[in-house]
């Protein structure tokens, strides 16, 4: 009986109702999100005219897809000239800043600026390099015009004379294979205008420098009183250890130059690796198995110290005041910016080394 009563049971639906009853319900489809569109306004900031109205622009656009925007309206003012603020006496805004994410509601006011004719980073480098190159060898083969008529085309008896044309032109040459092969500017430009203060100014202190170095009465280390004999006020002619001196003080400062380029270099070349193309993403910069790098333990600049050992090292292999004042405003400059980047690594990670000076160890 018990069988039969089963057997009915299926027979009539029982079980094939409690399995239908077991399927899970089929979701309803989601709503499409609403995307709550911004109305932006640019105005200039001389003026205050209303130049552009955009209207529903995404809140994913950043402020370079509004710079598009207003170059197409404006053909005449590229994205890269443009500097927009939410406020007229503000820093102007990163172009990869978005939109949802700065303080304004959903109708936002940019202040627009012309930054005027634009040149790229790269370009300016270059031009900074290949200044001081060229006009240092022109003073090196004494060119016409530049001493005396009977010292044209002539060379140089002092052999520290040739050292010093190799490794300022090995110094420049290096910066310019860097800015094409290594380094990755993050500045988009900078204005036409500024290309003349910073070429102005490398290529008058390059020739400057050229000019004593080559001179054909420019007297080395070796001939005239070296740095020991200058401060104990000892005529190099009277001893011959002046020579001796003169020459180890020579051959000390173009070790130094040459160990200093080659650890610029090692640092560039790290800091270019330390992101993969393209990427923005900042991280802490730290020693690699390259024995030039390991002091990024001490200094958040390394270049820099590199940079400013070069210089000292030129200046004294080559004993010119010239080069020695140069060797100083570049430290001022150079110091300026490294301060400059060591407090922005403080800023922006938390767990920086504390250890760390920004250019010189435990000085500066």
């Amino acid at each position: 009986m018990d069988v039969l009563a089963l057997e009915a049971k299926n027979v009539n639906g029982a079980e094939p109702e409690k399995k239908a009853a077991s399927r899970p319900r089929p979701k309803p489809p989601k709503k499409p999100k609403r995307i709550v569109y911004f109305e932006v306004e640019i105005v200039d900031v001389k003026t205050k005219e209303k130049l552009l109205l955009l209207d529903k622009v995404e809140p994913t656009a950043t402020v370079l897809d509004i710079k598009a925007l207003f170059h197409k309206s404006y053909p005449k003012w590229h994205p890269a000239r443009q500097s927009l603020r939410l406020d007229p006496k503000a820093k102007s805004l990163r172009d990869e800043e978005v939109l949802q994410t700065l303080p304004v509601g959903t109708t936002a006011s940019f202040y627009f600026s012309d930054l005027g004719p634009q040149l790229t980073w790269g370009t300016v480098f270059l031009a900074e390099c290949l200044g001081p190159l060229l006009i240092y060898l022109m003073f090196y083969f004494r060119l016409p015009f530049i001493y005396a008529p009977k010292y044209d085309f002539t060379s140089s008896k002092h052999w520290v004379v040739h050292s010093a044309c190799i490794c300022h032109s090995f110094h420049y040459i290096k910066r310019v294979l860097e800015t094409l092969f290594v380094h990755r500017i993050s500045h988009g430009t900078m204005p036409l205008r500024n290309i003349f203060k910073n070429c102005g100014y490398y290529w008058c202190v390059a020739a400057w420098m050229a000019y004593h170095i080559n001179h054909p009465l420019y007297t080395t280390p070796c001939k005239c009183n070296s740095l020991l004999f200058t401060l104990v006020a000892i005529p190099s002619s009277a001893s011959p250890l002046s020579t001796v001196y003169g020459q180890q003080q020579v051959n000390v400062g173009l070790y130094m130059f040459w160990v200093c380029q080659i650890g610029n270099f090692s640092i560039h070349v790290a800091l270019r690796n330390l992101k993969p193309p393209g990427s923005k993403v900042k991280k802490i910069p730290y020693p690699t198995k390259n024995p030039f790098t390991w002091i990024f333990w001490l200094v958040s600049c390394p270049n820099y110290t590199y940079e400013l050992g070069s210089w000292i090292g030129f200046s004294v292999m080559t004993q010119c005041v010239p080069v020695a004042l140069f060797t100083v405003v570049a430290l001022v400059q150079m110091s300026v910016w490294a301060r400059g980047k060591h407090r922005g690594y403080l800023k922006e990670f938390k767990d920086y080394p504390t250890l760390r000076s920004s250019m010189l160890p435990f000085i500066l």
